[in-house]
């Protein structure tokens, strides 16, 4: 129907949205209000490793590494969401490019997410994210 057509397009938006956010903090290499993305018990995979929760990672992993940073730009991305219920799951592929601060050093990857979002109290909020890159 019509009506549950338009929910779901509602509920797609609302996810994308929650993943420009975090997208969009680290281009500006800040974390600020990151973790309002994401559930407290949350859990992040990277390229083979288990980061804990979202307060983890941003302390002891995003966080000092976006320091390290000069620049850090997404091309070339690309999201697929499909919404069940309450809960979204989501593809991601991008291209980045990364400029150290110390050196101006590029590094450029090619990256894919996966992550899984759940609507508590009207809102979407990262559960787990799972990403890799490779040259």
């Amino acid at each position: 129907s019509t009506i549950l057509a338009f929910a779901q397009s509602k509920n797609d938006e609302a996810v994308k949205d929650v993943l420009k956010k975090y997208k969009t903090n680290i281009e500006q290499l800040d974390t600020t209000g990151v973790s309002n993305l994401f559930v407290k018990k949350s859990k992040i995979y990277e390229s083979g490793g288990s980061e804990g929760t979202i307060g983890h990672y941003l302390e002891h992993h995003l966080g000092p590494e976006l320091k390290d940073f000069k620049s850090f730009n997404y091309n070339d991305y690309k999201v697929d969401v499909e919404v069940d219920g309450n809960y979204a799951f989501t593809t991601e592929t991008y291209n980045y490019v990364i400029v150290l601060a110390k050196d101006n050093t590029e590094i450029k990857r090619k990256g894919v997410a996966t992550l899984v979002l759940k609507k508590t109290n009207g809102e979407w909020k990262i559960v787990v994210t799972h990403s890799s890159s490779r040259k």
